[in-house]
């Protein structure tokens, strides 16, 4: 199957006799026209789509799009890690309602629960790993970051040691999903930014954040994704110089 078809399929057995008319303009939309113009793998689009319904706090449409995306390139493994990081970027009281959902769903799927763990620290080596991760994601200068103020210890130790630094996504992938938790809650410019920037560096550069921004139009919104795509023009500049 793809993108297209399943999401199709799976909007229409909610709306179809409900609501036709909305039905065709967003099916045809989000999974037609969105899905042709965005030249993306579709691994990538469902990660950056999970990514945004949790940071927008789409819950019934992340379990509608939850299915989908492990139709279409996401194992079960990359959907929980999702999920993990997205507690320290979104909370875990906005986060909690989406180990049920996650797990409903899986189990549905006949997945065994637990996974396989994806830990490659510990408790008392998370601060030296989280500060190597922050490091290389962001530059020598964070360097004794942690030493700043709590919060800036929790940052290292817990965001990046605890999460970072586990299996079942690369670098890419998740400061990719970390650009969509923030862009998709909104208000966290600066962040965004820092974010944008870090994932250019990284090698996700303007175009492909632009698309990634593209293919969550039709689950944010216009007012939110140009915001979004105003920050990676000016991070691409900070990053790269004006053209």
């Amino acid at each position: 199957m793809s993108i297209k078809e399943d999401a199709q399929r799976a909007h229409a057995n909610l709306l179809k006799v409900t609501d036709p008319e909305a039905l065709e303009r967003i099916n045809h939309f989000a999974f037609n026209e969105v899905q042709a113009d965005v030249d993306l793998p579709d691994r990538t689009k469902m990660l950056s789509t999970l990514a945004y319904l949790l940071g927008m706090q789409g819950k019934e449409e992340y379990e509608v799009m939850l299915p989908v995306a492990l139709d279409n390139g996401v194992s079960p493994v990359e959907a929980k890690e999702i999920l993990y990081q997205a507690v320290d970027y979104l909370g875990l009281g906005r986060v909690f309602p989406f180990f049920k959902i996650t797990n409903d769903v899986l189990t549905k799927r006949g997945v065994e629960l637990p996974l396989a763990g994806q830990a490659t620290t510990t408790l008392d080596n998370r601060l030296e790993k989280g500060e190597e991760t922050q490091m290389r994601l962001f530059g020598p200068q964070m360097k004794d970051f942690s030493k700043k103020g709590t919060i800036n210890k929790w940052l290292v130790d817990n965001c990046f040691g605890d999460y970072y630094t586990r299996k079942g996504l690369d670098d890419n992938d998740r400061e990719m999903i970390t650009f969509c938790y923030i862009a998709a809650q909104g208000g966290c410019e600066p962040q965004l930014m820092a974010h944008a920037q870090a994932n250019i560096k990284l090698g996700n550069d303007k175009e492909f954040l632009m698309k990634v921004i593209e293919q969550n139009v039709p689950f944010i919104g216009y007012p939110r994704s140009l915001n979004a795509v105003s920050v990676v023009n000016k991070a691409d500049e900070a990053v790269n110089g004006k053209n």
